[in-house]
């Protein structure tokens, strides 16, 4: 009979080396919940103040959709508000939503179950981090309420255009733009600096670095990348708001407008695109890698095997993340440079490649001949896969300096850049959420919805997006308030863009289900259990479901193996927890192996 081979297994775990924290557990409903210090409760704040901003974000793109689809049919949708929807549905969907829901929403829920810890190192400050970046989202809001409205600059902010007379919002909607930004860096340092210390000081007896789960690397290095990529957007937040507001020039050239000669001199606006997506293009994988963790984590769990390769997987994590910094130009390429200097970006996009393109091969070898359960959670993450790697192959089209420049200011690039940061990591916020809803509730979701969720979210955001890429190689332009009658433009490119909106509006329609399922199940859902998956992972491991306050009850759990033993032989389940003991396994197995010989011989 086949016997369970052990990978880092071990029945030595070190002494602690940092005393417990010691946490105050509040008594008030205000404590508890409004001010309160519990990770786990802090998690739930990110997350619903990311999704209702995040709501706001999906109907501004409706409103879009009714523009390109049906021109000049809402009287209420002028150019100049169109540009105010371009810019403010991009600028929440990137940062605002996507940002905070995996750092501060996962990272906070997850990291301190994962590593076997009773909360965050710095909990004060935690929360501080939330109440931060809920003010920023309240002054990006509020720029709808001052003259002239918000920014309408486009998402990425390009001066002098952004604070000039004639763009809409140049004057109060930019200054609140730019002043949510500020505060937002300064609540996810707070937040950022918390993670990255849990994990390296916070974790428990046991839990070495190369027993993370993928999931805690994800997001710890995605918060490093975070924390040396964000300051870049800080500081020409700052300069631009000089720029506008006390007349400075970091950006700025010497320019006439409206017939008169403006008060700057000397600035390169050429440096806040330098800037901007010197942050940018990490910001990409800040949002990537923590999507890179959970997929590994719901596929080996959902498929009952191992991880592939995973201390490949972690060292691809650590390749990405170094390689997201010298990769920044690749969105310049029509500013103009030096052809060497697009030869280096062309080439480091083209590397950066390789490293994904295992952890894409390492998915697809964990799914080969494993039990595969097509749970909603893996339904989510296997069309991750599919959809991050058409992402991908698009990418590889404007990666390349001479195809870039025909197709950057087409739909091409808005249908790339939705399925590899839009669609992709909301894929995977979805079965997130359908994998670890039990945990956070005690209750699962509803099968019926879900599946039916899945479905119409899956197959109409390729309705969406996908004819998006024939409309690019047509010619039609991006951020276009309307085409017109464009002579090199053919009547069907109208046609696809009515359907493309109509299939947006069915999607959308489609989420109602999902935040039904989400509403209905916490009252009515059927009772979960402690671990309903059958999985590893500490998270599942703890007494109570959900959690409470210290998350372990009197003793922290004590690791003795890695996150991916699924697919075990000789044991009672396939499956052996983090927190089991080695001799516990053996003694198991060697019962289960005598049961067995003796059935054979009676």
């Amino acid at each position: 009979m086949s016997t369970h081979v052990a990978h880092d297994e071990s029945d030595f775990a070190p002494p602690a080396e940092v005393a417990e924290v010691h946490l105050h557990h509040p008594k008030t409903f205000v404590g508890k919940y409004i001010w309160s210090q519990d990770a786990k409760v802090i998690a739930i704040q990110y997350a619903l103040t990311a999704i209702a901003i995040g709501l706001v974000a999906l109907v501004f793109s409706w409103l879009m959709r009714l523009q390109l689809g049906f021109p000049n049919r809402i009287a209420f949708i002028t150019p100049s508000s169109y540009l105010q929807l371009v810019s403010m549905h991009g600028m929440i969907m990137v940062i605002y939503l996507l940002t905070a829901l995996f750092l501060g929403g996962f990272g906070n829920y997850l990291i301190p179950l994962m590593v076997g810890a009773r909360d965050m190192v710095f909990p004060y400050v935690n929360m501080l981090s939330y109440w931060l970046y809920l003010l920023a989202v309240l002054l990006l809001v509020a720029s709808f309420f001052v003259p002239g409205g918000p920014t309408g600059a486009g998402w990425t902010l390009y001066p002098p255009q952004a604070i000039l007379d004639g763009t809409p919002g140049a004057h109060g909607g930019i200054i609140l733009m730019l002043v949510s930004l500020i505060v937002f860096v300064i609540g996810f340092t707070m937040g950022g600096l918390n993670y990255v210390v849990t994990v390296l000081q916070g974790r428990t007896r046991g839990m070495t670095m190369m027993r993370l789960p993928l999931t805690v690397w994800g997001i710890f290095m995605a918060t490093v990348l975070a924390l040396l990529a964000f300051p870049a957007l800080f500081v020409s937040a700052i300069m631009m708001l000089l720029d506008l507001t006390l007349g400075t020039s970091f950006f700025m050239p010497a320019l006439v407008s409206k017939g008169q000669q403006l008060n700057y001199s000397g600035g390169n606006p050429l440096l806040f695109q330098h800037l901007f997506w010197f942050f940018g293009h990490p910001e990409v994988y800040i949002v990537a890698l923590p999507a890179f963790g959970i997929v590994s984590d719901l596929i080996s769990t959902h498929a009952r095997k191992n991880i592939f390769g995973y201390r490949m997987m972690v060292w691809a994590i650590l390749i990405i993340a170094g390689l997201s910094f010298v990769v920044w130009a690749h969105h310049m390429y029509v500013s103009g440079m030096n052809p060497y200097f697009g030869f280096f970006f062309a080439t480091t996009t083209l590397i950066i490649a390789v490293p994904t393109a295992i952890k894409v091969y390492n998915w697809v070898l964990t799914l080969w001949r494993g039990n595969i359960r097509l749970t909603i959670p893996m339904l989510f993450a296997i069309a991750f896969i599919f959809t991050f790697v058409n992402g991908g192959l698009t990418g590889l089209f404007l990666g390349n300096v001479v195809v870039d420049l025909p197709l950057s200011d087409t739909m091409f690039v808005v249908a790339h850049f939705h399925m590899v940061m839009g669609i992709a990591p909301v894929l995977v916020v979805f079965g997130a959420i359908y994998h670890w809803y039990p945990k956070v509730t005690g209750r699962l979701l509803d099968e019926t919805l879900g599946r039916i969720h899945f479905w119409f979210t899956f197959i109409g955001t390729y309705a969406i997006f996908y004819p998006m890429h024939y409309l690019g190689f047509m010619g039609v332009p991006r951020r276009y308030y309307a085409i017109g009658g464009t002579n090199f433009i053919p009547d069907s490119a109208h046609s696809l863009n009515a359907a493309i909106s109509i299939a947006a509006f069915v999607v959308g329609a489609a989420q109602m289900a999902f935040f039904y399922n989400l509403v209905s199940s916490y009252f009515r859902g059927r009772p979960a259990g402690g671990n309903p998956w059958g999985a590893t992972t500490l998270e599942w491991q703890t007494p109570e479901t959900p959690p409470r306050h210290g998350n372990f009850g009197e003793h922290l759990p004590v690791v003795y193996r890695w996150a991916y033993d699924y697919g075990v032989p000789g044991v009672k389940s396939d499956f052996i927890p983090q927190n089991v003991p080695p001799a516990e396994v053996a003694a198991e197995a060697w019962d289960r192996t005598q049961l067995g010989v003796q059935g054979a011989a009676a």
